[in-house]
């Protein structure tokens, strides 16, 4: 018989277990470790043991979910308006359909009761609490396509797909910058700055992104004046660790309105990997909503090949 009960203190080496029984599964960090679990999940700030269930068969555990908030609008503390059970997950060969929905039960009862006015499935950013460097890509990507029990426990749970990304990569071997005269244009004009160590810049991005190293480019006029364009990366292993496999992860490209369609973040985002391939950087990912279709052109013109996609679900109440 399954039952179901709250976080307890003893519970981490249970969760890592169930963790590294998905190994394989696409968009999971592995491996997994209750010690990066500590440092990337149970260590923030707004952790709450309500939030986080698990099911247990008899003495085996067989499944988890966990729930939290997203930000206020000024970003320094969470808002229980919007709901978000960030990460649904059973061991294999078991009950998965019963325990996924027994979960998300729990998680759902938890989010309501703290005020919750609408529910989601997976985290996309800013609603993103709790896994971002732990599953999907360089962002949370809600539920990833190959995540199908996931998928399928909120569609029966009356959840609709908003929202779609696209995970896309780059590997950096034998990447060579655009030779034009528009390029070659840009580099007489434009210089790069390169700024490491980046400080986040509110509350909650620390949170999120406060576990990586976080490096910006900024694209600047010879001539002086500020940056007319920017990118943002951030290391994709957690602080800390040393796994094999160097990335980096594009975690926001701005460009301001009169400098686009002019080659510029072409040019930024070249010298930028050129940079990474003398560091041994191996690959560059990237999540775009498919919303977007100006930013996945852009990212098929330099290279980028799709490796998952994920969806938001939503639900009100």
């Amino acid at each position: 018989m399954v039952t179901y009960r709250p976080f307890r203190n003893t519970d981490p080496p249970a969760l890592a277990a169930l963790w590294r029984s998905r190994a394989g599964q696409a968009g999971l960090f592995q491996p997994i470790s209750v010690d990066l679990l500590e440092q990337m999940v149970f260590a923030k700030l707004y952790f709450d043991y309500g939030g986080l269930w698990l099911a247990w068969d008899d003495a085996e555990p067989v499944g988890f979910a966990h729930a939290g908030f997203g930000p206020n609008a000024e970003q320094n503390w969470t808002s229980t308006e919007a709901g978000i059970t960030c990460m649904l997950l059973v061991r294999p060969g078991c009950a998965e359909t019963e325990v996924c929905g027994g979960l998300l039960d729990r998680c759902e009862e938890y989010l309501r009761g703290r005020g919750a006015r609408v529910l989601y499935g997976g985290g996309l950013a800013p609603l993103s609490p709790f896994y971002v460097g732990l599953y999907g890509g360089s962002e949370l990507p809600g539920v990833l396509d190959s995540d199908t029990t996931a998928r399928q426990t909120f569609a029966a749970r009356g959840y609709q797909e908003t929202e779609r990304s696209s995970l896309l990569r780059r590997e950096l071997s034998g990447f060579e910058s655009f030779m034009s005269r528009q390029q070659m244009q840009v580099r007489r004009q434009m210089i790069v700055e390169v700024r490491v160590d980046v400080p986040t810049r509110n509350w909650w991005e620390a949170c999120a992104l406060g576990e990586f190293d976080l490096t910006r480019f900024d694209l600047l006029p010879r001539t002086g004046g500020p940056p007319i364009a920017s990118a943002m990366f951030r290391t994709m292993e957690p602080g800390g660790t040393t796994y094999a496999g160097r990335a980096m992860g594009l975690m926001e490209l701005m460009v301001g309105e009169p400098y686009r369609r002019h080659g510029l973040t072409v040019f930024l985002l070249s010298e930028a990997f050129r940079q990474f391939l003398r560091q041994g950087i191996v690959h560059v990912d990237v999540q775009v909503r498919q919303s977007n279709a100006a930013a996945l052109a852009l990212f098929q013109k330099l290279g980028f090949q799709q490796v998952d996609q994920g969806g938001v679900w939503r639900k009100d109440a």
